[in-house]
């Protein structure tokens, strides 16, 4: 009995050191359990209060999925920026405004024409910025331009930069663009010689008009793109404007966590993007300066501006604007400033141009050459008008026959409409504000807090049948002189609204309409098997591109 008692302890020793074994070995296993709960626990209650920001005001949004909130389909190449718009817009019609998360940041989407009004123009001084992109420490070249400069700098570049953007200047600019036109004509004559008619990218042709205009107009460089297809200026041009899904992760990087992108030095711009643009800048100045070159571009104004010499003028009789999209500078942009302004900071502002130029100018043409090929009763009474004013100015063309044109610039106003270059207009909150009750259920008023960004959907502004009846058909005579003044105020911002608007309206107005009435004196356009119908912007880029391509077919004018 006694041997059976000491087996039976002996057993039951065993059994706890194994049973102790046992557990000992599944206890990391017991504590990755636990860790991960716990965070999972700790990761739901910070998704939750980070995605409530706008229920707990009765702001209404569409359900964010954590951590990209409403940024899904947009990171995963399944819907354009615009898509992504229109659908917030559409989804609450009573709404004021609506609430949108990207990724863990809240943003306001401002619909109310009227608080559209006050946030532009009246209470501008609490949305005086852009959000940040980038470190300008680290990338001068984008964070001392003036989109990104913020506070007084801006003010103070604005009102330095204006003087150049005037109708007076961009008179001075129409022979240079008509020139690049001209090479951009003979070129396509060369290939329409013998098969009379050919199939083109309208994107690629575009481009490089934009490419040689602003080489011209810009840096005073003979610039041949449609010859000379792989030069480095067109080169440099691309990798700085084109936004390819690699690029548009690291913009979404950019401006979603920006203190992040410092730490990790993310940079729009490769090494030798950057330094391209320096040397071209500084060197184009140090040699004029040196052999002294006047030349009335982009890259003399600068020099002016940095000597001081750049002041504002009063409008002539003959200053015409450029057409009815042609936004108006304000009072904040009208001042005489005496800021010595750094080489990089000049330099920054020359590439500004160019990306703004190069991309969004020529996506209005490629939509308008689009449209008139869609359209084609439109394009034949654009192309009697131009033929009419060709005619009578015996072939010349100068800023003010190119204003004098009222069909020309109801066509790229309609353009402007339903294709506007700017999808969306942002604006960073700089003090706090309130935005009054998002509709007619909520019981408090929604503050936007300093350092959060709201968001003004011109896409969808242009597009709603509120505004414009039937939206999406094309028609220029909304603009014509009987009709015109049925367009609400703040309602068209294809250049944007209030004092931040786009200082390069004048020019940008008239490279779209000298390549228009270059092209469609000589050109017929006309759709294709490879043509885009109906209309559907690629998700590949935040540019607006047609999915496939922007083919037209092109038949030469006997």
């Amino acid at each position: 009995m006694y041997k059976n008692l000491n087996n039976t302890r002996f057993k039951s020793l065993i059994n706890s050191r194994n049973s102790w074994r046992s557990t000992c070995e599944y206890m990391p296993m017991l504590l990755l359990v636990i860790w991960v709960l716990t965070a999972s626990c700790a990761a739901w209650l910070y998704f939750r209060q980070v995605y409530s920001r706008f229920s707990r005001y009765g702001v209404r949004s569409l359900r964010p999925l954590p951590p990209v909130g409403n940024m899904a389909r947009i990171t995963l190449r399944q819907e354009h920026f615009s898509d992504s718009i229109e659908k917030l817009y559409d989804a609450f019609p009573e709404d004021r405004f609506v609430g949108r998360y990207e990724f863990l940041n809240p943003m306001v989407m401002i619909k109310d024409i009227e608080l559209i009004k006050k946030i532009a123009v009246r209470d501008f001084e609490y949305f005086l910025d852009h959000r940040a992109f980038v470190d300008e420490q680290f990338d001068p070249l984008f964070g001392r331009n003036l989109f990104a400069l913020k506070g007084q700098e801006w003010k103070d570049m604005r009102s330095t930069l204006s003087p150049a953007f005037t109708s007076s200047k961009m008179r001075l600019m129409v022979p240079f663009m008509v020139e690049v036109g001209e090479k951009m004509m003979e070129s396509l004559r060369v290939k329409l010689k013998n098969s009379k008619t050919i199939v083109v990218d309208c994107k690629d042709l575009t481009t490089r008009y934009t490419n040689d205009v602003i080489a011209s107009c810009a840096f005073g460089l003979k610039v041949d793109s449609h010859t000379n297809r792989d030069n480095e200026f067109y080169k440099m041009g691309k990798v700085a404007s084109t936004f390819d899904f690699n690029q548009l992760l690291k913009f979404l990087l950019l401006i979603s966590w920006p203190n992040i992108s410092k730490v990790l030095r993310v940079s729009l711009f490769t090494s030798a993007t950057k330094n391209f643009f320096i040397n071209l800048v500084l060197g184009t100045m140090n040699d004029r300066e040196a052999k002294q070159i006047v030349r009335p571009d982009m890259i003399h104004l600068l020099m002016e501006a940095k000597k001081g010499r750049l002041l504002h003028e009063e409008k002539s009789a003959v200053d015409t604007d450029a057409g009815f999209a042609t936004v108006e500078e304000s009072s904040v942009g009208k001042k005489n400033v005496e800021r010595v302004w750094s080489d990089t900071d000049l330099v920054a502002q020359a590439v500004l141009f160019f990306i703004a130029g190069f991309e969004a100018i020529s996506a209005a043409m490629s939509f308008s050459l689009h449209e008139m090929a869609l359209h084609p009763d439109v394009q034949e009474r654009l192309y009697q008008e131009i033929r009419e004013y060709d005619d009578k100015n015996k072939g010349a063309i100068d800023y003010t026959s190119i204003q004098s044109m009222p069909y020309l610039d109801m066509v790229v106003s309609e353009v402007l409409r339903l294709w506007p270059p700017a999808l969306a207009l942002d604006r960073l909150c700089v003090k706090d504000y309130s935005l009054g009750k998002a509709n007619k259920n909520c019981n408090v008023d929604y503050v936007v807090r300093k350092g959060e960004s709201i968001m003004i959907p011109a896409w969808s502004i242009h597009r709603d049948p509120a505004y414009y009846p039937r939206p999406l058909h094309f028609d220029p005579e909304r603009f014509s002189e009987e009709r015109r003044h049925l367009i609400k105020p703040f309602t068209y911002m294809p250049f944007g609204l209030g004092p931040r608007n786009c200082i390069g309206s004048r020019f940008a107005l008239c490279e779209v309409k000298v390549l228009l009435y270059q092209l469609l004196l000589h050109v017929q356009v006309s759709t294709c098997e490879k043509t885009c119908i109906p209309a559907k912007l690629s998700p590949d880029t935040f540019n607006i591109r047609l999915k496939g391509g922007h083919w037209l077919k092109f038949t030469l004018r006997e």
